[in-house]
């Protein structure tokens, strides 16, 4: 079995990610200038415009207030340093070992084994474990997993993540806003060329696409993200197995975790036991993770 570097890993997936976020912009230039084609350019671009300063105030309030909202829709709760003296020693060993300042500390509900981190930078960080993480998970596999959650502070994946949202959003914007004109704009069309037509037809189909597709390029990236986080732990804790342990675990963990849907994607694993292809998966599958990491 050939040996994985937990930098080539991490490196690796830094590119695949840059990658992923090239094909959204692609994706909402082609889309922009398509339908520029079939109607008024100026008119959208005026609406592009639009579509993105609506997609940035809604995400940047979210994200400026993302610890808030993640904390309280999951009803956690601040970690007791003397109670929770296990999980406080954990991240204290992971802040000293990443050279980051130390996150605030929560506890949510739920007897399966998961954690999340949010915050908009290394300095507003959080971490957050459930119950069923500290009763169910030693000290290396406590570590790693909160090596992976800090891991995802480091590497500003909310910043990044969020990034790619506005992005996604403007998207689903603009699209819809065409989608709905063709109701009010269907008597201009007659006066049409043969070019605008086919602009026309083609902006309606990428309308109608490029959602989906910037979508799944999204979910990729969460995933590519995944597979940094744990290679980060590995980098913090110099111990795969604890990471490995941590992921059999949940693997053979029949508990459900239910949390709203726009938090789910933030958690160490997927919250539920769902069956579902892979492209439409928040998260790696945990055999494919626990490849990689038995590998380093």
């Amino acid at each position: 079995m050939k040996k994985i570097s937990f930098h080539d890993q991490i490196a690796r997936n830094k590119r695949n990610s840059f990658f992923l976020v090239i094909i959204v912009f692609i994706v909402m230039i082609v889309l922009g200038y398509v339908i520029s084609m079939a109607f008024s350019p100026d008119y959208f671009f005026f609406i592009m415009i639009l579509a993105i300063i609506i997609s940035l105030v809604y995400v940047l309030i979210t994200y400026y207030n993302s610890d808030k909202i993640a904390l309280a829709s999951v009803k956690a709760k601040k970690a007791d340093s003397v109670r929770h003296r296990s999980l406080y020693h954990a991240v204290e060993n992971m802040s000293i070992a990443s050279g980051m300042p130390m996150p605030k500390v929560y506890v949510m509900p739920g007897s399966q084994i998961n954690a999340f981190a949010t915050g908009r930078d290394p300095k507003h960080g959080v971490v957050c474990v459930t119950e069923g993480a500290l009763n169910r998970l030693n000290k290396q596999e406590l570590e790693a997993v909160v090596g992976h959650e800090m891991s995802h502070i480091a590497n500003y994946d909310i910043r990044f993540i969020t990034t790619i949202a506005i992005v996604v959003g403007a998207i689903a914007i603009f699209s819809q806003l065409f989608l709905r004109s063709l109701w009010f704009g269907s008597g201009r069309s007659r006066g049409r060329g043969q070019g605008n037509i086919i602009f026309f037809l083609i902006a309606i189909a990428l309308a109608i696409l490029a959602p989906i597709i910037v979508k799944l390029v999204q979910l990729a990236i969460s995933r590519k993200r995944e597979f940094m986080a744990d290679a980060g732990s590995v980098k913090l804790t110099r111990y795969p197995p604890g990471m490995v342990n941590a992921l059999k675990k949940i693997k053979a963990d029949h508990e459900q975790l239910k949390v709203p849907d726009a938090v789910a994607p933030m958690f160490f694993s997927d919250t539920t036991k769902r069956r579902m292809a892979n492209l439409f998966q928040t998260h790696p599958p945990i055999e494919k993770r626990i490849s990689v990491l038995e590998r380093m």
